[in-house]
């Protein structure tokens, strides 16, 4: 079978969650949704390590966050790192969006006074950490920072992207590069998934000033 897509793709744990919107449309059965990385990487458009942090912190995130329950999507406040349109705020901000339901002005305005996926998405330039997750029904909130400098790249990386950028790589070098790329991201997801320098945790049972 021809795979699309890195085989590890398939190696990392997927997120549920418990949709209500999703039930109560018949979108999902009993309103479970599941969510893999490939999913995040179509939504992004590229696997990355951005993306694939931005992934790792929500999930591990939401399981501190409910525990062995199941976390309800369109109940969870999101709060990341800096200004919408620098950086990777961005890219950050649509993935935990898509896993959350968390929109800022320009999401699903609800039925019947339910389900308003708005005003749960928010940016925050001056906070230290990364993301911010906060359970609407009990202010239970997880604070998580990425640090994906722990895991090294490839010392032909740089290299190799500049060549490519400018059109001068060959095959061989942009395979090279694709398959070092791909080997950071999965060192990330798989290799350094639990070491506890690269995601790092904090619970808060009430909001603070970041």
């Amino acid at each position: 079978m021809m795979h699309s897509s890195p085989l590890f793709f398939q190696s990392v744990p997927k997120i549920t969650l418990y949709d209500p919107l999703s039930e109560m449309l018949g979108a999902a059965q009993k309103g479970i949704v599941h969510y893999a990385y490939s999913d995040i990487v179509k939504l992004a458009g590229h696997s990355c390590p951005t993306v694939a942090g931005a992934y790792l912190m929500l999930l591990k995130g939401l399981t501190l966050l409910y525990g062995d329950k199941t976390p309800v999507r369109g109940e969870i406040r999101v709060t990341v790192k800096g200004n919408l349109g620098e950086g990777v705020v961005g890219v950050i901000a649509n993935v935990a969006s898509m896993i959350t339901g968390a929109t800022d002005t320009g999401g699903f305005h609800g039925l019947g006074g339910k389900f308003d996926r708005r005003n749960l998405l928010f940016f925050e330039p001056e906070m230290i950490e990364d993301m911010v997750l906060e359970r609407l029904d009990s202010g239970k909130r997880v604070v998580l920072s990425y640090n994906p400098t722990i895991v090294p790249s490839d010392p032909q990386m740089a290299s190799w992207l500049q060549m490519t950028l400018s059109n001068q790589a060959d095959e061989q070098i942009s395979e090279l590069f694709r398959s070092a790329w791909q080997e950071r991201v999965k060192t990330i997801l798989i290799d350094f998934a639990e070491d506890p320098r690269l995601i790092q945790t904090r619970i808060s049972d009430q909001r603070e000033a970041e």
